[in-house]
């Protein structure tokens, strides 16, 4: 029996019988289908979009975050899977709060969570919850700040040497 060839149409159809009114396309970007998701309950969305004998995304590509200081839930998790018998791609994403954010670990579905979830954590200062061993995997263990929030100016506004007339401006 031949299977069906895995596209964004029948991805988005197992969704949809799955969790109706609990997810937000947010668009297919180059074709790749991106939906949002409410923190609740993405544990259970892995685990479907993982296991499931269609979709079978068994490949955790990236977990990786977005700081938007000016919204109001101003993180996003970002979650990059891979179906790789049939070459598809999924992209989930979840808004949540800071300034301790947190979301439930996936290393409990994939092992290769561990490291992504530890520099997302070191970057953004997003917590885990039930990550194995939470803490900086990059930066020094002294550091109090997240340095991948947007949260201080990417220049000195007062330095002399960038004023517009030096550049004809």
């Amino acid at each position: 029996m031949e299977m069906d060839k895995l596209d964004n149409k029948l991805v988005l159809s197992e969704l949809e019988n799955r969790f109706r009114g609990s997810f937000v396309v947010l668009g297919e970007p180059h074709g790749l289908l991106t939906v949002s998701v409410e923190e609740d309950i993405i544990t259970d969305f892995l685990v479907f979009v993982k296991d499931h004998p269609k979709l079978r995304f068994n490949y955790l590509t990236d977990i990786t975050a977005v700081h938007y200081p000016t919204e109001e839930k101003d993180f996003c998790v970002v979650y990059h899977v891979h179906n790789m018998l049939h070459n598809v791609r999924l992209r989930i994403k979840v808004f949540i709060a800071g300034p301790m954010p947190t979301i439930p670990s996936a290393t409990s579905l994939w092992n290769g969570a561990n490291w992504m979830e530890r520099e997302t954590y070191d970057f953004f200062g997003i917590v885990f919850e039930g990550h194995p061993d939470l803490r900086r995997i990059l930066n020094m263990d002294e550091l109090d700040v997240f340095p991948m929030r947007k949260e201080y100016p990417l220049e000195d506004p007062n330095r002399v040497d960038k004023k517009d007339f030096y550049f004809g401006r």
